[in-house]
């Protein structure tokens, strides 16, 4: 998770945070939800929008890839179907380097990361 908001805040300027449970989404925040590309993730997703107000703005969803390979069909299924409650999804491809650094800022000493980050933020900026 802290991988992912540095991709999306490469300068470290606090732009992009994680919010801790029941912690309130600051005023004029676009709201991302992360999740791994498994069942699971896709159930937790599922579970999350369930409870998500109205009032509040429709979340981006960016899936991360746990392996080099698509999710499985009912993972697919599951994100497919929920992509009307979503502002858009974007997805982060399984990066091997991920599993060796001790950190998010390590992290994006790499190529790979640094690109993966410069797509997911394209993507999320509409360009």
């Amino acid at each position: 998770m802290a991988t992912v908001a540095r991709m999306l805040d490469p300068e470290g300027t606090g732009t992009a945070r994680m919010l801790h449970p029941q912690e309130p989404i600051p005023y004029g925040a676009r709201p991302v939800l992360l999740a791994e590309t498994t069942v699971y993730g896709a159930v937790c997703v599922e579970h999350m929008l369930r409870n998500w107000t109205s009032s509040l703005p429709r979340p981006w969803l960016v899936l991360i890839s746990d392996a080099p390979a698509r999710p499985v069909p009912a993972a697919r299924y599951r994100f497919r179907a929920l992509q009307a409650r979503l502002a858009g999804t974007a997805t982060v491809p399984y990066l091997p380097v991920l599993r060796a650094v001790e950190g998010a800022d390590e992290a994006l000493e790499h190529k790979d990361v640094m690109a993966a980050a410069q797509k997911l933020r394209q993507t999320m900026e509409g360009k």
